[in-house]
């Protein structure tokens, strides 16, 4: 029986949320055979045997390659994640397992969906790294006219990708470190490789900047142009600090009316943290949760009513799913299927609705500043300062783990408090 296979690291896959129970057998069994291979072979280096290992999966071929990503998987789990491998627990620097079949780009998609998957990354930060990961085998094969499979990849590819981005096509500095965090991943966690000695690398440079920020007044202004729920939303991002993704992605359970605090999960960083829930929004937020409930109850006696359950939540908690605790707090209009799973559900309301309202009350109020809806979040920060709140208060409610990350806005503060008056208004006063 597969199930008798290594059986507490099944347990742990399962408990970590790593695999499912269905498939925690067929990692095991993919370890066990390791460890079997690992007896017989007098090898003493570990990078060398588990290479070799993988080596001979790929010459058999009554093995497919998603089975050699899977073995694959298995050996990175029990290796670096599971602690009761005392077998294993040696003094190995990484594990080298890079197979020819994984350098073509399909397999290289799987593989890394795979590992950010099991680092519980978030799905915008998957779709970001695979279309960084995209660009960076195209550069490399087409410009570079490199033969991924003979040759594989090397830091210079890295540093060349990187300098291409800086100098060919401009990018700023903060698209460039999202190049280099996907790349570094990519080495790191699929190919198994560190990336060492970048020095060389053209980085495009950025200088220090301050956040935009609306005075009250303009905030004001901003609520008369808008209405309805627009008004609703943006009340409450201004508000409560939140980031746009924290807003649409709040759950009903997440809202304490009686503590007057909102319960941030698993937020950047995969990070949880409270911030305020104003009274000047309580009372509409509560006719909202009768509405969501509804339609929440309609959705059940249609025979749907399931939710989207984060991580591993919905193989531990089975029947949550339907819970009205865990409903999106402002849920979409409409049901839609779910890519991961094929059922239909209901997920939570476009971002793009709340940026779009956003984007209409600025235009209407005439304000020039490019204020976007983070910016909300910005003029949160500078307010509470200025209202004398203090600044370690105001980094947890944000969600910074640096107060030197909470420190800009007291330069913004700085820069609106002491502006000094200009020499012609002097000499304009003097005459």
């Amino acid at each position: 029986m597969l199930n008798n296979i290594l059986p507490e690291f099944q347990e742990f896959l399962v408990d970590k949320g790593f695999v499912s129970k269905k498939h925690a057998p067929f990692y095991a069994r993919w370890v066990s055979k390791f460890l079997t291979y690992s007896n017989n072979n007098d090898e003493p280096n570990l990078e060398k045997k588990t290479a070799n290992f993988i080596a001979q999966l790929l010459k058999n071929k009554d093995i497919a390659d998603w089975q050699v990503d899977q073995a694959r998987d298995a050996l990175k789990l029990y290796i670096y994640h599971y602690d009761g491998n005392d077998l294993l627990k040696i003094a190995v620097d990484k594990l080298q397992i890079i197979k020819n079949t994984c350098l073509d780009l399909p397999h290289l998609i799987i593989s890394l969906r795979n590992s950010i998957s099991i680092k519980h990354y978030a799905y915008k930060t998957e779709r970001s790294y695979i279309g960084w990961v995209k660009r960076f085998y195209e550069y490399t094969t087409k410009i570079k006219k490199k033969e991924i499979q003979k040759e594989g990849f090397s830091p210079e590819d890295v540093r060349d990708f990187l300098s291409h981005l800086a100098l060919k096509l401009k990018v700023s500095s903060s698209t460039q470190n999202q190049a280099f965090n996907a790349i570094l991943f990519l080495f790191r966690e699929v190919l198994i490789i560190e990336l060492h000695d970048l020095k060389k690398t053209v980085r495009a440079k950025r200088g220090p900047k301050l956040p935009v920020v609306l005075s009250k007044e303009e905030v004001g202004k901003i609520f008369e142009r808008a209405s309805g729920k627009n008004l609703f939303f943006l009340q409450i991002l201004y508000g409560t600090g939140m980031r746009l993704m924290e807003l649409v992605r709040l759950r009903v359970q997440d809202v304490d009316f009686d503590s007057s605090l909102i319960f941030i999960r698993s937020s950047k960083g995969d990070k949880d943290r409270t911030t305020i829930l104003p009274e000047a929004v309580k009372d509409r937020l509560r006719e909202h949760f009768k509405k969501v409930s509804a339609l929440h109850e309609k959705d059940l006696k249609d025979g749907y009513g399931e939710v989207h359950m984060p991580f591993a939540l919905e193989r531990k908690y089975p029947n949550a799913n339907k819970n009205f605790g865990w409903q999106y707090a402002f849920p979409s209009a409409k049901l839609s299927i779910d890519p991961a799973c094929g059922k239909i559900r209901r997920f939570h309301m476009s971002e793009k609705n709340v940026q779009n309202a956003m984007a209409e009350a600025v235009k209407k109020t005439g304000i020039v500043k490019h204020a976007t809806v983070h910016t909300l979040r910005h003029s949160f920060a500078t307010h509470l300062l200025i209202d004398g709140v203090n600044i370690r208060e105001v980094q947890e409610l944000l969600g910074h783990s640096h107060v030197e990350t909470t420190m800009i806005y007291t330069h913004v503060i700085r820069e609106i408090a002491n502006v000094p008056q200009s020499p012609l208004d002097k000499l304009l006063s003097n005459k």
